[in-house]
Parts: structure tokens; sequence; C-alpha cells
């Protein structure tokens, strides 16, 4: 019995020909069923997983031992590799370099198939049976890379002072001091991570080269997310430092092109950089490239293609990056991921796959206990414009973000309070906060975003001095690339400024480049201004065109704010405001949406619940509510009951 509880997949065949070396007669198999403890055919079953427990916990360590030896003997060293280096592992009293070798094998083997979680068990075995100093703070400081990637961040903190315990090299004092600015920004992208990881990346320059500027990569990620908490390490310091690192030995790699193009960014200028950063989001959209570089520099790539005001780059980035963050298991980027794709299904006005996403950020945050903002929840929050929802989020994640220190979550707050307010017609408040966001890391994006909001709120109040002052920042941030999507933002924000056929004639331009974008919000928006614009021109007729389709299109994405204001702007100008009648499938709840999508897209229920981090009942239970909501009683009826912008299309 002792054999049987020790052997987890219950093979009984293995299980026999351990029990055979340990010279266990076959009676023994009767007097066990005999006492209705297990059950012995194809496989062996213990009559409740208790006595399993029971039989193995109540044997001394000499005898679970001996059983593991016979069955790391008997099971197959080419077939099951991996099971074996298990029980060689149990069956070790003390360090043993073979077994160590073993579960480091098992280890690469993990990883290669996207068991990120396992490959990180195995390391960590394996520097515990390393008796040799170097080996076995290698080994650790590979443990504890592999569980950060994994999200298990305690852990990795754990195995990185097990090898900071042991004398270490020059070249690993520098991996430990890598590691532990990546954990410090893992576990909240708080303002210790850029200067601890500047610090790693010089220590690693007269040793790593390669290693450094890839180092200075994540400094800068880990500085953006800090923003104002960033301090010495802020977004200038380490671009400064990137610059003057060694340039690379060979052609220049994809991270090496985006950390040339963002240094350049801050430090020269988006006019200079620009060339860069299309060159660096082009590579990462379009080519193959490592799946190490893929999946360690992703995130920046999208940052590239957004400062160029690329959205095509943008979705071709994600699409690469969720499914590849997926398939290795990587669950640290994965939430970035997963977050950074709902916000392009917001912006695109597919609310149903962006709440979809939402949810799985926090089932994913939850089981890694990452204290990143919820930048996606923000957006969706900002968007629909539900003051009472968005309202205490907003205020929830201001105060979470001044406590871990990440700058780019209250500038992103501030940014879609402004968004808030500008669909309530509060122009004054969303004056306030687009002001505050626009002030801050003006290089970069959400500084860049919020302008046509503050534009937009100063011009309704008459402060047209500062609209002016945004524009002109505007401006050269859009003109870097002639996308329709930045050449659109830029054409509604200047008509605002404009006057008689030049105002119509950037509205329509407007118009006509946004409708050549997926960003069905920002078009939407468009068609709100020209109307609103219109109807203050006397011309009424026209202004129910434009306000019409504004209305239809906002009430049909789901921005309740933007929907009321073009409701009453169409009132005013003598149209008749009609309302979609809402479906069934509007009722599902965030998580019982997602399950369902994952369903509708093939998915099993135990499949599900792996990747949302859920139990199979609970799986169960969500579906028997969707199925009842929705009036169905199978998964093949979900493709007819669920709109096609419901389901799980490539994005999610």
């Amino acid at each position: 019995m002792l054999v049987a509880a020790a052997e987890p997949t219950g093979d009984s065949m293995v299980v026999w020909r351990a029990a055979e070396r340990l010279g266990i007669p076959a009676s023994a198999e009767v007097a066990a069923q005999t006492e209705g403890l297990l059950e012995v055919g194809t496989w062996v079953r213990f009559r409740h997983p208790l006595v399993r427990s029971a039989v193995y916990s109540s044997e001394p360590p000499s005898e679970r031992r001996a059983a593991h030896r016979a069955l790391a003997e008997v099971t197959d060293r080419d077939g099951d590799p991996d099971r074996r280096a298990w029980h060689l592992a149990a069956a070790a009293s003390g360090p043993d370099e073979e077994v160590a070798t073993e579960l480091e094998r098992s280890a690469g083997r993990a990883q290669a198939r996207g068991g990120m979680a396992a490959a990180a068990a195995f390391l960590r075995r394996a520097a515990e049976f390393t008796s040799e100093p170097g080996p076995r703070a290698e080994r650790a400081l590979a443990a504890a890379r592999a569980s950060l990637q994994a999200g298990a961040l305690d852990a990795a903190a754990e195995l990185l002072a097990m090898a900071a315990a042991r004398p270490l090299d020059e070249l690993q004092q520098a991996r430990a001091a890598l590691l532990r600015g990546q954990i410090a920004f893992a576990s909240g992208g708080g303002s210790d991570a850029p200067a601890l990881l500047v610090k790693a990346a010089k220590q690693l320059e007269p040793l790593d080269a390669a290693l450094a500027r890839q180092t200075y990569l994540d400094a800068w990620l880990a500085a953006m997310f800090a923003g104002r908490f960033a301090g010495a390490g802020d977004l200038h310091e380490v671009s400064r430092a990137a610059r003057s690192a060694p340039p690379p030995a060979d052609a220049p790699s994809p991270s090496d092109l985006l950390l040339d193009g963002l240094a350049v960014l801050v430090t020269e200028g988006r006019a200079e950089a620009a060339p860069l950063l299309k060159q660096a989001a082009r590579v990462f959209a379009e080519e193959e490239i490592s799946m190490t570089e893929r999946l360690r520099w992703g995130f920046l790539a999208v940052v590239a293609a957004i400062m160029v005001w690329d959205e095509q780059c943008w979705q071709a980035i994600e699409v690469r990056q969720l499914r590849a963050c997926r398939e290795a298991g990587l669950l640290a980027q994965l939430v970035i991921f997963v977050n950074s794709t709902a916000i392009l299904m917001t912006w695109c006005g597919d609310f149903a796959a962006a709440a979809s996403l939402v949810a799985e950020a926090e089932a994913i945050a939850a089981a890694t206990g990452t204290r990143f903002a919820p930048f996606a929840a923000l957006w969706l929050a900002g968007f629909r414009g539900a003051e009472a929802e968005a309202t205490p989020l907003i205020e929830a994640v201001i105060k979470d973000s001044r406590a871990t220190g990440q700058g780019l979550a209250i500038q992103e707050s501030q940014r879609f309070s402004a968004v808030l307010y500008n669909g309530l017609g509060r122009y004054e408040a969303a004056v306030a906060q687009a002001q505050q966001a626009s002030e801050q890391a003006p290089e970069l994006f959400t500084s860049m975003w919020v302008l046509p909001e503050l534009i937009e709120a100063a011009s309704r109040t008459g402060r047209t001095r500062l609209a002016g002052d945004a524009l002109e920042r505007l401006g050269p941030a859009t003109s870097v690339a002639q996308t329709d999507w930045g050449q659109g933002i830029y054409a509604r924000s200047r008509a605002l400024l404009s006057d008689g056929e030049d105002a119509e004639g950037w509205y329509r331009q407007a118009v006509d480049r946004l409708r050549r974008t997926p960003l069905r919000p920002e078009l939407a928006r468009a068609h709100l201004l020209y109307g609103e614009w219109l109807r203050r021109q006397g011309r009424r007729a026209d202004a129910r065109e434009q306000l019409r389709t504004a209305h239809g299109m906002f009430d049909v994405i789901g921005m309740e704010a933007f929907a009321e204001r073009a409701g009453r702007e169409l009132a005013a100008s003598g149209g008749t405001v009609r309302r979609r009648t809402a479906g069934t499938h509007d009722q599902l709840t965030p998580q019982e949406a997602q399950i369902a999508q994952l369903a509708r897209a093939g998915l099993s229920n135990p499949q599900i619940a792996a990747q949302l981090f859920l139990s199979v009942r609970t799986v169960e239970w969500h579906l028997r509510k969707v199925f009842a909501k929705l009036q169905i009683s199978s998964r093949l009826q979900l493709q007819r009951a669920l709109p096609d912008s419901a389901s799980a299309g490539p994005m999610a």
C-alpha cells in the first residue's frame, strides 16, 4: 500500500514491478482489497484520498525513500524521465548531484512545453540536492527566475535569498541584483524597481553587455510604471544610462532596437525616435523573432507602436503576445498583456470582450499576488461613463497606487476622470483632471492621449488659450506618423478651435480618418462634436444626422454618458432619441460572459477552469447560470445565443 500511495499516477504495472523489487508478495493485493482500502485493476485506486495520505504519512522516512527508490528503478528512463526524476528526488536522503542533474533536465523539458510552474519546482528541488556552493547558487537563481515567470513571487524571493546565502561570483551577484529588481517590479511596479534595475545593468555592463542592455529595458519599463515615484531611477536617468551603455557587438537584436528607440524618445524627442520605434514595432508585429525576446519585450513593443499611432501593429503584437504567454505559462507577463489587450478591445468598442479580459486579469492577479493597477478596468469604467461605477474605482486605484508607488496608474486615473467628465458634460472637472495628467511624463503616451480630452473640455469652458497650448503639443505628437488614428484625433481636436469652413473641413477629415480605424468610440465622438457644432451653427437637419449616428454608436457600444450627451443634443436639434433593447446576453456578469466565450470557442470545462484559476465545479455552476439566462440547454447553442462581438475572437 505504501508503494501504491507513493506512485501518483496509479499505474498498476509500475506499482507491481516496484513491489516485486521490494519482495512484496502478490497476496498483499488480496489483503488490501479485502479490507476495502483500495481497488487494483488497470489502475490502483484508494477508497478515499485520505487513505492514501494516511498510508504514506504513517510510514517512517526510510520506508518512504525505499518505495520511491524502487519506483524510480522501474520507471522508464526514456519514456517517463520526469516521473523517474521525481521518484529519485523523493528517494534521496541528502545532496545528490545525479538527482539534481536529472531534476534540472526535467525542468528544461517542462519549460519547453509551457509548464513554467513545474520547471520552477524541478529547479528548486535541483538546488536543494546540490552540495557545491557555486552550482547550488546557479540552480537557485534559475529556480527564482522560473518562479518569477510563473507568477510565484514569494517563492522567487525565497529562492533568491537561498542563492544569496552562498558566496556568488561577480556575474551571479549582478544576475541576483537583476532578479531583485524584477521581483520588486512584478510585485507591484513600485518605486524601488527602476533604481534596482539600473544598478544591476551597470553591474552587468563589463560582465555581459547584451544582458546589461536587456536590463536597461527592464528598468525603462519599471520607470514608466513608477512615473513620478521613480525618484533617482526615473525615465530620464534610465534613458541616459542606456544611451551610454556599450552598443551591441553584432547586428542589433529586436530588443536593441527597442532600447535605442525608447531611450532616444526620452532624451531627444518623438521626431528623432519615430523611425526607430516604427522599425521595432514592425519587427515584433510581423517578423519571426526568438520566443525569449518576444515574451520578455512584447509590451514595450506595444509602447513603440502606440507612440507612432500604429493601431494595426499594436493589435498584431497583442495577438502574438497573448498567445505566447498562455502557451508558455508566464503569469507574470500574462497579467500585463491581458490588461493591454482589454484596453485595446475597449478602445475598439468591444466592451464584452474587454470585460471578459478584465475578469481574467483579476483572477491572475489574485492567483499570483501581483499588485499591478487594474488599468483595463479603469479604461472600461471611464468609457462606459457610469459615474457610480467609475468614481469609486478611480479613487481606489489612486489610493492604492500612491501606496505602491505606481505613478502611471494615477496619471491614467486622471485621464479617465477627464473622459468620464467630458461624457457627463462636466467640463470644468474634466479640465482639472486632464491638465494634471498632461503635465506628467510628457514624452509618453498617456500625456499624449489626454491632450484631446483637455482640448475638448477647455474649449467648452471658454479657455481657448489653454486649449490652443494643448493643440500645439498634440500636433508634433501626431505628426511623427501620418496614420489615420493620429491624424483623425488631431483633426477632431483642431476643429474645436476653428471657425466656419475650416472647422467643417477638419470635422469631415476627422470622421473620414477615424472611419478607417477600428477605434469606434473615437469615431462616435467625432460625429458627436461635429453634430454639436452643426447645431450651434443653426444647421439642425445636418446636426440631427451626425448626432443620430453618434447616439446610435454610443448606445450600441455601451458608452452611457456620451450616449446621454448625444441624446440631449439630438433632442435639442429636434430629433427623436431611440434606444436599443438590451439583449439577454447583456445580463451576463463579466465572469459569466468570459466563461461563455471560452465555451463558445470550444474549450472544455477543465481547460476553462485552468485558464481562469477556478474549480471545474465553479465553471459548471457559472455555465448553468449562463444557459438559464440565455434560455439554452447546450454548449452548441452558444454559437447563436451570443453575438459575434461577445465571442472569443482572436484578441481574447
